[in-house]
């Protein structure tokens, strides 16, 4: 009898906790992963980094953090455009920070 009742507890409680995981609304939390630092020249379709290498963004969010939080930085095209293909090497402004 011990374990019907442990059993028909157990069974309530997993019963409990799924209705309460479908009932909780989820969260859109963004997380950026990567160093804003390291990014030389941003575009709207990815980024150099510092040591010219071409990353795109992982996805929309990463590219619309990157574009709020360094305005300076990005530019609302794709890297293509440029004759250079946005790696202004004249342009390293982060050895003169």
């Amino acid at each position: 009898m011990t374990r019907t009742i442990r059993a028909a507890a157990f069974v309530a409680v997993a019963v409990i906790g799924t209705s309460w995981a479908a009932l909780t609304p989820a969260r859109a939390d963004v997380h950026i992963s990567l160093n804003p630092d390291s990014v030389a020249f941003a575009y709207s379709d990815g980024y150099w980094d510092r040591d010219h290498h071409w990353h795109a963004w992982r996805n929309r969010d990463e590219a619309n953090w990157y574009r709020e939080h360094h305005k300076e930085h990005y530019v609302a095209h794709s890297h293509g455009h440029d004759r250079d293909k946005g790696w202004h090497d004249s342009d390293r402004y982060w050895d003169h920070h």
